[in-house]
């Protein structure tokens, strides 16, 4: 069986930055009330004539240079959003004719948070029995679209922006070791948007209390599955949601502070982009070298879950 890992990886954030201190002007919050509940200090936020697609086609475009590849070597596009452009086309249908790729399948994949996981999960199957050689794995979001800025309790939480791989065959000693998926759709009510407003609408509490269970639960069930113990993981790229819960998965996996991602600072919840976002990030700064042990955790609105356990490497 063929090893599948990441041979490519961009990124795109929109260049608008909004701090806590902007946020103060429009909604009753304060800077110290955000940080301390969220680890937020700024978001990236997408003006209104660009959309989801436009983030993802230039992540694209820059995860598939990375992987020194051409457009035309992609074999499958998916893209995980909760924010597309329309309900169809899907935002990889678009991303496919921008990039000049014809006839390839390309679709998007719903579960919130956890897309971008539950997206590389789909693609390593393809790779793996040889039905797709290059698979391009996308995660893009306009939260800012769907968020009601009147809200304080979600307003101050999300950003916009899209991070793209490209998935391969590498050596047999390097890639994805390990995977878990998983829903509770009976806490489909905690995080949705809602039907009457078209806003987020969020039990914060509820969702606070799945991910600080579920998303270290997730991180130790992967690296069980891979053979491997806690000590063996070198890095650690979750979800980035909140900085209390980033706290609790890197904990229990008794890691030290500078090896876990914590770009919810500057990009606050991008939701579906946040673990390749991060990804890109931490690859850029030199904190994840080759051979490195990583293990990449998302939670999400379903509820779902996903985390992958891979060997950084071609």
């Amino acid at each position: 069986m063929k090893r599948v890992g990441i041979i490519g990886v961009g990124s795109y954030v929109p260049e608008n930055i909004v701090t806590n201190h902007d946020l103060v002007k429009k909604v009753d919050t304060n800077d110290e009330w955000i940080r301390t509940r969220t680890g937020i200090e700024e978001r990236r936020i997408a003006s209104v004539d660009v959309d989801t697609s436009d983030m993802a086609i230039i992540a694209a475009q820059k995860a598939i240079s990375d992987a020194q590849l051409h457009p035309e070597d992609i074999d499958l596009i998916l893209v995980a959003t909760a924010t597309p452009d329309y309900a169809f086309p899907s935002v990889a249908c678009i991303v496919q004719e921008a990039l000049g790729i014809q006839h390839i399948p390309a679709m998007d994949i719903s579960a919130a948070c956890s897309g971008f996981i539950y997206a590389l999960v789909t693609g390593k199957q393809f790779v793996e029995n040889d039905t797709y050689k290059n698979v391009l794995v996308i995660g893009s979001e306009k939260f800012s679209k769907i968020v009601d800025w009147t809200d304080r309790n979600t307003c101050v939480l999300f950003g916009d922006g899209a991070g793209a791989v490209v998935l391969s065959q590498v050596s047999e000693d390097k890639g994805i070791l390990s995977f878990t998926l998983g829903a509770d759709g009976a806490g489909a009510n905690h995080l949705l948007v809602d039907k009457k407003t078209n806003f987020v609408s969020m039990n914060g509490r509820e969702v606070f209390k799945f991910a600080v269970r579920q998303m270290p639960n997730s991180s130790l069930d992967v690296v069980e599955k891979a053979g491997l113990t806690k000590e063996d993981v070198d890095f650690l790229v979750p979800h980035q949601a909140n900085m209390r819960i980033i706290d609790a998965a890197r904990e229990r996996l008794g890691l030290k502070k500078e090896k876990v991602s914590t770009t919810v600072r500057n990009h606050g919840n991008t939701s579906a982009a946040s673990i390749p976002l991060a990804l890109f990030s931490e690859l850029q700064d030199g904190k994840i070298q080759d051979g490195d042990i990583v293990v990449m955790v998302g939670f999400g609105g379903g509820l779902t879950w996903g985390s992958i356990c891979l060997k950084w490497g071609k």
